[in-house]
């Protein structure tokens, strides 16, 4: 922990767990330990940030984004 109180998150935590700049972390105290909780985002844009380049099809982008499902 920094001087200040920062922690730092590993990158591939926060690549896994899709934890970007502007996310919003909820920290809790559960019997003596330190939980954090990363806050669902109701942004399109944000539950579909990162997938782009990651072998979907911009199809498939798309209808995440309208929040469908054409693959039939």
């Amino acid at each position: 922990m920094a001087q200040r109180g920062r922690v730092t998150i590993p990158k591939q935590l926060r690549e896994r767990l899709g934890i970007r700049p502007g996310t919003v972390l909820e920290f809790q105290e559960d019997r003596g330990r330190l939980v954090v909780s990363k806050q669902e985002s109701a942004d399109v844009v944000d539950q579909v940030y990162g997938s782009l380049g990651k072998g979907r099809r911009t199809e498939d982008v798309i209808d995440a984004l309208e929040g469908l499902d054409h693959r039939g």
